[in-house]
């Protein structure tokens, strides 16, 4: 087979590539450099006034990126702490254990707007079973009309949803680990929290660092859970950095300024992750 012809078999894939990754991205940076809005559809070139614009007036874009940043750190870390409690906990020999497994994971399986609306209506402040409850002690918190309560419910939701993933990724590492560390730990007469604190946890670091990016990257896109269950209020208490560039895109119709959005957001996440990656390793693995 003639050497040229090897990657004529490559071009399908290279085509897809460019289809569904390099075309929307270069179009998108073409975007952001035009005027395009519901008044003035086209991409009439006016430079980097939208991303001049961000960086001067849009107070608000970067307000929803410290609620996006404050939500994600926050819920990440719930899931990562219980999700590793549970995983230890299905880990060791319990009965029912297959059953556990599974009920661990039904979170997981539900389909996240539908039970976002679930969750809406159990917090509902005049028909859920929540108020109904904190109403026999004459107590009527209004959980998605205060700023605070709402930041709560949706960290709330968030960890109830995915810290299924979190276990299922823990758990996974568990099981892989090898037994001659446990069996030396053992031998030294070590205790659980011992073998835990110098066995266990620097084995699982490389995977828990690996679920901890997995998922925010995940968590730095919440969108479907803020969009049914508050729609980023009270007023823009928790509105996101997505929910906030829907709301000029497909809201307001500045297809310009919110393809500027999408890029400056999309550039920012890539340094935060690879300095948060970098900070988990150092704490993680060379800590250890």
């Amino acid at each position: 087979m003639n050497f040229r012809h090897k990657y004529m078999f490559l071009l399908p894939g290279l085509l897809v590539l460019l289809g569904i990754l390099i075309f929307p991205i270069g179009f998108t940076v073409r975007l952001s450099l035009s005027s395009w809005d519901s008044f003035y559809p086209g991409l009439d070139f006016i430079g980097i006034e939208n991303y001049i614009r961000l960086f001067t007036d849009d107070l608000r874009f970067w307000e929803a990126f410290g609620r996006l940043s404050m939500l994600s750190l926050t819920t990440v870390f719930l899931q990562y702490v219980i999700g590793f409690s549970l995983a230890l906990m299905v880990w060791k020999d319990i009965v029912f254990q297959r059953f556990f497994r599974v009920l661990f994971l039904i979170p997981m399986m539900t389909t996240p707007v539908i039970m976002t609306v679930i969750w809406r209506t159990f917090f509902h402040e005049s028909l859920g079973p929540v108020n109904d409850f904190f109403n026999l002690f004459g107590m009527n918190p209004l959980w998605l009309s205060s700023e605070i309560l709402a930041k709560f419910t949706v960290i709330l939701v968030e960890v109830w949803q995915w810290t299924p993933f979190m276990f299922l990724l823990l758990l996974a590492g568990l099981l892989s680990l090898p037994k001659e560390p446990y069996l030396a730990a053992s031998i030294d007469g070590a205790g659980p929290i011992r073998t835990f604190v110098y066995v266990t946890f620097p084995l699982m670091a490389p995977i828990s660092i690996g679920a901890i990016i997995i998922r925010l990257i995940e968590a730095s896109k919440i969108m479907d859970t803020v969009y049914v269950l508050t729609s980023g209020g009270p007023g823009t208490s928790t509105e996101t950095s997505s929910f906030y560039i829907f709301i000029k895109g497909l809201r307001e119709f500045q297809f310009g300024y919110s393809a500027a959005l999408s890029l400056t957001y999309l550039i920012i996440m890539i340094i935060s992750f690879t300095i948060i990656a970098k900070i988990l390793v150092k704490l993680m693995v060379r800590g250890n």
